[in-house]
């Protein structure tokens, strides 16, 4: 029988599918409709120091092979998480990520001050968002400032730290490696690619902050580039993100250099869809005689 366990760095994942930030909540919704303990880890909805109330107008925008979002990292802020989402969180058996956002430097400080001495495994350090006027994605452009974000952090927590970047970023591999310079445990990539839409009848973009994010599979054949190159010019573990909408998805990225995986979009199709991946890639491994992942990873 096929073996899922995947490691990354020093993180023990029971399969190496993770649900994506901002797609899942904290996984209370979901573990209604399953068990959400089958997965492999869940990353939390972005986190900011200070609550959030999003952005104003239309959020979700469907596209041919995906959609739009321009949410604007609504979130209870690290606090509220603490006082009222982590008793939840922190008793899933499965690999707890705590998605970090900020709008300045001395946010993600703080920040990441709160969350060290919580029960939780690692942090996704959100250096990307596309939704966010300030901050965000300032980080994720430049080398140079991305590099001062992560050293800073790196110094400031002893968790686990994985850095989410942005396909945006003017030279994503080069991006890469800085956050490993700096002492990065893993990347993930990619986040939502900055789009538009236009209501031609209101003769006005859909969205008040007119560019939002695109994610769905329609991004998949670029996300899985990204993900390879990026895979190839680092030497710590990579979540492969982009547009993953089935086992055959996942597989592809894991075939590209991915540790694991995170799905997002897909959630929205079918809240069960990380039970089916799983379950894909089990009976894969099993018809193709493959007990572990390491025999197929960055095969490409």
């Amino acid at each position: 029988m096929a073996n899922l366990n995947v490691k990354f760095g020093n993180i023990e994942f029971k399969n190496p599918l993770v649900m994506a930030s901002g797609t899942f909540g904290f996984g209370k919704e979901y573990a209604e409709i399953y068990d959400i303990e089958k997965l492999g880890g869940i990353s939390s909805k972005g986190l900011t120091l200070e609550k959030r109330d999003g952005n104003k107008g239309m959020r979700v925008h469907e596209t041919p092979s995906g959609m739009m979002n321009s949410v604007g990292l609504e979130n209870p802020g690290v606090r509220g998480f603490i006082e009222n989402e982590l008793q939840f969180f922190k008793e899933l058996d499965t690999v707890r990520i705590a998605n970090l956002g900020g709008g300045t430097l001395d946010d993600y400080i703080s920040g990441v001050e709160l969350l060290n001495d919580q029960p939780i495994d690692m942090i996704e350090l959100n250096i990307s968002c596309p939704n966010v006027k300030a901050g965000g994605i300032a980080f994720g452009i430049k080398n140079e400032v991305a590099r001062e974000v992560v050293r800073a952090v790196r110094a400031k927590t002893k968790l686990p730290l994985v850095v989410k970047l942005s396909p945006n970023a003017e030279d994503i591999v080069g991006m890469a490696k800085v956050c490993e310079e700096e002492g990065a445990d893993g990347i993930s990539l990619v986040n939502t690619f900055k789009a538009m839409a236009i209501d031609i009848n209101k003769k006005k973009p859909v969205f008040e902050n007119i560019y939002a994010g695109l994610s769905g599979p329609a991004i998949k054949p670029i996300a899985l580039r990204m993900v390879h190159e990026v895979c190839k010019a680092v030497n710590i573990p990579v979540m492969g993100m982009g547009g993953i909408a089935n086992w055959q998805d996942a597989i592809e990225f894991i075939m590209a250099g991915a540790t694991c995986v995170q799905v997002g979009t897909a959630n929205f199709i079918n809240p069960r869809i990380g039970l089916d991946i799983i379950k894909g890639i089990e009976d894969y491994m099993d018809r193709e005689g493959i007990k572990s992942l390491d025999e197929i990873r960055g095969i490409v």
